[in-house]
């Protein structure tokens, strides 16, 4: 809606993880890294966490746009609020195993033939779990299962990504998880950006839309955002975008505090010095990251 009054090719603050838009922070460039090191070195099972909102999902898609090009094939479990039997079915229908997708025993001997026939050519095979903190415990015992799969001389025949919230590490130190932590080589954690970066996130993804040297949002407002968002990413986004589309409406190619006040209302934002601020009797939405007159 607001793209053509500001002079934008596409929308900068779109919700969906896309890949095209992945903000390169040290943080991030080493979780992909490390990603797509842990496949080539079949090091087995990897773990990728983060809070709800810091990019794990648009890491995967990114790793997801390695192995296609590379030519790996993997199964990708999007829904992790499933049983046993509907797991296997998942990873029959993405890996296309020519069996009854239906038994686990079939699924079984088609994925190990696959397995090795992909290992014969020099290949590897992924399967990645998104919101694997939702896992139950059977079905996370069947994933400790595959990682059995391996050759003397290859290695492991399957890289198992797990991604989930940081309930997903609690889980993982479960008692009765012992033996599947241990076989894990690589962890990943995403963490909220700073205020450095959560600058250059909006800045890199204005610029990828078509705006060098962004002017919309000021410096001092900026700040304010990655404060009340906490530098979540997908915070960042949803407050961005609807300031944007204020800045249409009231036809003013620069957003203010006034527009942050209603969309932080608006979102029911909470934010370090938001309740201190109404003890105090001042507006709660008075900004909080800069020292306040008495």
């Amino acid at each position: 809606m607001y793209n053509g009054f500001f002079g934008l090719k596409e929308d900068p603050f779109n919700l969906s993880p896309d890949p095209a838009f992945l903000y390169r922070s040290p943080m991030h460039e080493e979780a992909l890294a490390n990603l797509i090191y842990g496949v080539q070195s079949r090091k087995g099972f990897i773990v990728l966490t983060g809070e709800v909102g810091t990019g794990k999902t648009t890491m995967l898609e990114c790793l997801r746009d390695y192995l296609e090009q590379a030519g790996v094939e993997f199964a990708f479990v999007f829904n992790s609020r499933i049983t046993a039997d509907q797991f296997f079915e998942m990873i029959a229908y993405d890996l296309d195993l020519r069996c009854d997708r239906t038994s686990k025993t079939e699924v079984l001997f088609a994925l190990n033939h696959l397995l090795i026939q992909q290992a014969n050519e020099g290949r590897t095979s992924v399967l990645i779990v998104d919101e694997a903190h939702n896992l139950e415990w059977d079905v996370l015992e069947e994933i400790r299962l595959l990682g059995n799969l391996e050759n003397p001389r290859i290695g492991k025949l399957l890289q198992i990504i797990l991604s989930g919230q940081p309930e997903l590490d609690r889980k993982l130190d479960a008692p009765n998880l012992r033996q599947l932590k241990q076989r894990i080589v690589l962890r990943c954690n995403l963490q909220p950006l700073t205020l450095k970066e959560s600058t250059e996130y909006i800045e890199s993804r204005l610029a990828h839309c078509g705006i060098e040297g962004q002017t919309i949002f000021p410096e001092a407002l900026l700040a304010e955002i990655h404060l009340r968002t906490q530098g979540i990413p997908r915070l960042i986004n949803a407050v961005c975008d609807n300031m944007l589309l204020g800045a249409f409406a009231q036809e003013t190619k620069v957003c203010t505090t006034e527009m942050l006040d209603e969309v932080s209302k608006d979102m029911r934002l909470e934010w370090p010095g938001r309740r201190l601020n109404r003890v105090r009797g001042q507006s709660e939405f008075e900004p909080s990251g800069y020292p306040q007159g008495d």
